[in-house]
């Protein structure tokens, strides 16, 4: 009797065991989906924050060394007013640089580069990308790349021969701008992406981000249709978006790209490494 009374209460202490480690792997499973549902729902909601990033007050150009630079307002097809730079060509018969910049910040902080694209004698013009330090509205990829085509419509509209250069993600916007526009003269590609859901992506290789990005900007889907002469720099040392990103852009663009590899450059150094060299090089042939 004993012996059958141990047993029975063996088996139901294993029971026991059990159904609690039944019920905490439940509970695990559900506190890690809740977990993961609210991360998706956080990228989700804030993707426009983790893409456009303006920050500080857009300064005045002569305070930055640009003091040959003008401040425009540019009426938008949809109304919204933009902020942009520009400066006309010192050199006669030189191109105007249309110039789109990276995700951060405000324009003056790629003054440095203005200031060599002016010393060379070409023109300028610069916007602020919608929502950033003096334009107005709220950027999307549509909306970016809409306004640059108006606004290098009104430039090739003026007689401007017309650079189109793109900076991280401003070569989203070149590249859609040149694939619309094959009348311009170059298109410059400053460590560029295949796409942004393809950079995000390799940050994020748990989320399914390819289902969660409004704006993608899949330079990727549409640099085989350019045949603006292209070229693409891209550092070595490149963290942010790595240099495979630039090699498939070429290979997928063909003979109307040139790549330039920049051995030990970086994100945002690559005009230290003779980016603007090769430009008026390429230019002056």
């Amino acid at each position: 009797m004993t012996d059958t009374h141990n047993e029975t209460a063996t088996v139901f202490k294993r029971e026991g065991r059990s159904a609690v480690f039944k019920s905490v792997l439940i509970l695990a499973v559900v506190l890690g989906a809740a977990v993961y549902a609210g991360i998706v729902g956080y990228m989700y909601l804030n993707q426009q924050s983790l893409l456009f990033k303006p920050d500080g007050d857009l300064p005045e150009p002569r305070a930055v060394g640009l003091a040959d630079v003008d401040v425009i307002s540019l009426p938008m097809a949809d109304g919204a007013v933009l902020t942009a730079w520009s400066a006309p060509p010192a050199t006669e018969g030189a191109p105007t640089v249309l110039f789109f910049h990276g995700q951060t910040g405000n324009l003056g902080d790629r003054a440095d580069r203005m200031r060599e694209i002016l010393n060379s004698g070409f023109g300028l013009f610069a916007p602020s990308y919608r929502g950033y330090p003096g334009s107005e509205s709220e950027p999307s990829e549509p909306a970016l790349i809409a306004d640059a085509i108006q606004m290098y419509d009104k430039l090739a509209g003026e007689g401007a021969d017309v650079v189109l250069h793109g900076q991280s993600l401003g070569t989203g916007v070149a590249a859609a701008v040149a694939e619309q526009r094959p009348n311009a003269k170059l298109l410059v590609l400053e460590a560029p992406f295949t796409a942004t859901v393809d950079v995000a992506a390799e940050r994020y290789p748990f989320l399914p981000v390819s289902l969660l990005m409004k704006d993608q900007f899949a330079t990727r889907d549409l640099i085989d249709r350019v045949t603006v002469p292209t070229l693409i720099f891209h550092g070595t040392e490149d963290e942010t978006v790595p240099l495979h990103h630039g090699q498939a852009l070429a290979d997928m663009a063909g003979d109307t790209a040139q790549l330039h590899v920049i051995p030990e450059g970086s994100h945002n150094d690559l005009w230290s490494h003779g980016l603007w060299d090769e430009v008026q090089q390429t230019l002056a042939q």
